[in-house]
């Protein structure tokens, strides 16, 4: 008998484990929901061409300390003072000779440029290690732009001491992006400056802008050492230091009677100059750039985005959106007929955009559909108080190509307004192939059915059933309709006659 109990427990045991162990079966066989971005992912057209930028990569690019230390190297450095660096003068000299040779720029030995170099020999070696890495980056998109206005190469250098390459960087007064315009030195160039966009922050417009703005001053200065300091200070200031300085026009020579910024500022440029074209004499050895500017390529948005809505298509960090498009600034990329926005992404990323397009915006226009929409029953209102009444009826007019929202609202006698606001359209932008919805009044109605009455007959419109038609005549029904016109159904289209007496 205790042999019984025992089986049967036992066997109880292992039905109660086979019954946990296929209920847990069955949990893990059930399928996961699918959301509709992962299904339109599912679906989209891949082409791999290039990786995108590592994290650790990203975050070097877009550095905040080497541009704090350049900062506080310019401002508040004093280059007068002797630095102990194991640098023979005469072997400096020597080298400043041989690129004084090679380069536009006067690069005569100076005590204080001797200064510079041994300081950032000393102290920032490391940081120009991490810089030369960077400049890979950037250079070649330089270079081009550079040469393209008969600007000296080596001006490249000089978005080293503005802002360390950091396309983000703002200084305290306000001076932003790679090449640090102001303001108004920005609207002069046409960089635009709006709530959405600062494309002073755009890394090609703004060396675009930047090139422009040195060749207008070494038409001026006619010396590339004087218009580095008109860059930093503005020519008025430069000029002054001319006139204060006899009519000098070496910039070592004017040097004392300019800011204390811009008396710091060219002995920075040209010891960066000097330490690139040394670096291997130095011993600094710089890391090799994974990505260049040129591995990535811009496309034209056709409809507004948002960077978490290209992160969640296209599979990228919104970081790396922001880092590549830093010109918007609430991390959408507006969009305007009049004015194109682009964006810049990974080459592997754009061709998966360009690829399913068409399907990106139709996800833009799903998740636009989903947001809370504004009542429009006030504005319909001022527009015509007898169509917003319950007696207002509405028709469908199919879009033909070549349309514009004007020719539509002359054709049906409304206003412009009120179709954007009954078909919830932003600006004048419609699409062939879409139905708009047009309200008509009661009173419109009933003119124009005196006037078919008068006649006999009635012409079928879009949106007409022929109960709504016979409620347009007194004494008509339906039935009548059918009765008269040989109808069977609801078979009428737009266009047709029908008798709407017997």
């Amino acid at each position: 008998m205790k042999k019984f109990k025992i089986v049967t427990l036992t066997l109880l045991l292992a039905y109660s484990v086979f019954a946990q162990e296929s209920a847990q079966s069955e949990v893990s066989l059930a399928l996961p929901k699918v959301s509709y971005i992962d299904s339109l992912k599912a679906t989209f057209i891949n082409h791999s061409t290039s990786n995108c930028i590592d994290q650790r990569w990203l975050e070097e690019l877009s550095n905040d300390d080497l541009y704090e230390e350049m900062f506080s190297d310019i401002n508040e450095v004093d280059i007068d003072s002797v630095v102990d660096y194991e640098l023979s003068t005469d072997l400096l000299k020597s080298r400043l000779k041989k690129l004084n040779a090679k380069t536009p720029f006067v690069i005569d030995y100076n005590p204080a440029l001797e200064n510079v170099i041994k300081s950032y020999l000393k102290n920032r070696k490391a940081s120009f290690e991490r810089l030369m890495a960077i400049s890979e980056y950037y250079f070649p998109m330089f270079e081009e732009h550079l040469s393209k206005y008969d600007v000296p190469l080596e001006i490249k250098y000089l978005a080293i001491v503005e802002s360390a390459l950091n396309p983000k960087a703002r200084s305290r007064v306000g001076a932003t992006g790679l090449w640090q315009f102001m303001y108004p030195t920005g609207k002069q160039f046409n960089l635009e400056v709006t709530s959405y966009v600062d494309e002073r922050y755009d890394p090609l417009q703004a060396t675009e802008a930047a090139c422009q703005y040195l060749s207008s001053l070494y038409q001026i200065f006619g010396d590339w050492s004087l218009v580095l300091a008109s860059y930093n200070a503005g020519p008025g200031n430069v000029s002054k230091a001319i006139r204060r300085s006899g009519g000098s026009q070496n910039y070592w020579n004017i040097r004392r009677n300019l800011p204390r910024e811009t008396a710091n500022y060219v002995p920075a440029f040209l010891a960066t100059l000097y330490i690139y074209e040394f670096q291997k004499e130095h011993g600094l050895q710089p890391k090799k750039a994974p990505v260049t500017y040129f591995e990535t390529d811009t496309i034209k948005v056709r409809k507004q985005l948002s960077f978490q809505q290209v992160s969640d298509l296209l599979d990228i960090s919104v970081e790396e959106i922001k880092f590549l498009n830093p010109i918007y600034k609430l991390d959408i990329i507006p969009y305007n007929e009049d004015k194109p926005r682009f964006l810049r992404l990974p080459k592997n990323k754009l061709g998966l955009f360009v690829s399913n397009e068409d399907k990106i915006y139709a996800y833009v226009d799903y998740i636009d559909a989903k947001k809370e929409q504004p009542s429009y029953a006030s504005s319909t209102r001022s527009e015509s108080s007898s169509s917003s009444s319950s007696n207002s009826s509405v028709q469908y007019h199919k879009i033909r190509r070549g349309e514009s929202l004007g020719l539509i609202a002359d054709k049906y006698k409304v206003s412009i307004s009120s179709l954007r606001s009954w078909n919830h359209i932003r600006g004048n932008n419609i699409q062939a192939g879409k139905t708009l919805k047009i309200y008509s009044s009661a009173k419109t109605s009933s003119s124009s059915s005196s006037k078919t009455s008068n006649s006999g007959t009635y012409t079928v419109k879009s949106g007409d059933s022929l109960y709504s038609i016979s409620k347009k005549f007194p004494g008509v029904s339906a039935d009548d309709l059918k009765k008269w016109n040989d109808i069977s159904g609801n078979n009428i289209r737009p266009g047709m006659k029908l008798k709407v007496k017997g």
